[in-house]
């Protein structure tokens, strides 16, 4: 489902431009996330709430680089590099967290997380590249492709800390983040304005803030952490590779774009990597260690 989520943002961020700027989506989305929190969940939230002082810098951090810098970049990259890059890049979480989990807490990779990434990785570049091979040999790697390769090394990190999170409910954790997103956000929309490439949006402009701050930035991430919960960052991981595809699934039902065989080739190969992942690689040890147990471990 988060990758379903995500995926259709993608493709709202195509119909977005002319309609609402970049910097105003990020802050928007998130603004309109704490007011939908606020009024829903508030009692649960406010009770909370004191689990969240001690953590502050962690959650200022998360939700700053994790939510707020990982949106910015990508949508600046998006202005210098192509949409093949895009994909590319982004394909490259999963990696990022199996390398950086290593690095940081010398995690063991099981042969079948190694597997799965491969195949993944080989399903999202087909993809990106709608089959032609060809394209990987013409790359042009610029200001915008380093932007975007931050950007998921910023968003590879915020999988790495999920587990780490204080022992409180995950909907008042995410709460807060959202809240800093929001903050962090606005310095952006305020250099975004003062540079004259602010757009506030129209009819069609709130229609794509409200669905992407609803869907992939309230729903997905709650069910991005619960996920991470339970089968850790390795495994949880994998599951960004989806992204182009449903992407392309929903480009077809949604923009009427071909499906063919490249299509029904980088969909095999992504289900494929991510079977050998989840069933070779259970008798891994956990992919980090378990934080404390929250208080409230049901799904959020």
């Amino acid at each position: 489902m988060t990758a379903l989520l995500w995926a259709g943002n993608a493709v709202a961020g195509r119909w977005a431009p002319g309609h609402v700027s970049p910097q105003a989506i990020t802050s928007l989305r998130w603004g309109v996330v704490c007011v939908v929190l606020g009024l829903l969940a508030r009692r649960r939230i406010a009770a909370d709430w004191s689990g969240i002082r001690g953590h502050w810098r962690l959650v200022l951090l998360m939700g700053g680089l994790g939510y707020t810098a990982f949106n910015s970049l990508f949508y600046a990259a998006g202005t210098y590099t192509s949409a093949i890059n895009l994909a590319l890049f982004q394909g490259s979480i999963p990696v990022l967290v199996i390398l950086l989990n290593y690095a940081l807490y010398r995690t063991a990779v099981t042969p079948g997380q190694v597997v799965g990434v491969l195949v993944t990785l080989v399903g999202a570049t087909v993809a990106a590249t709608h089959g032609d091979w060809h394209v990987l040999a013409t790359l042009d790697f610029n200001r915008g492709d380093v932007l975007v390769f931050i950007a998921c090394l910023l968003y590879a990190g915020y999988t790495l800390a999920l587990p780490h999170r204080p022992a409180i409910s995950g909907l008042t954790f995410f709460a807060a983040m959202a809240l800093m997103a929001f903050l962090t956000s606005l310095p952006l929309l305020a250099v975004e304005a003062a540079a004259g490439r602010l757009i506030w949006p129209g009819a069609q402009g709130w229609a794509i803030v409200v669905f992407v701050a609803l869907g992939p930035s309230l729903a997905a991430q709650l069910f991005f952490m619960r996920g991470v919960e339970l089968i850790g960052p390795n495994r949880a991981g994998l599951f960004v590779n989806l992204v182009p595809i449903f992407g392309a699934g929903l480009a077809v039902l949604v923009v009427g774009e071909p499906f063919g065989i490249n299509e029904a080739l980088a969909l095999a190969l992504v289900l494929g990597g991510i079977f050998c992942a989840e069933r070779l690689g259970r008798g891994a040890p956990p992919a980090i260690a378990e934080p404390a147990a929250p208080r409230d471990r049901r799904t959020p």
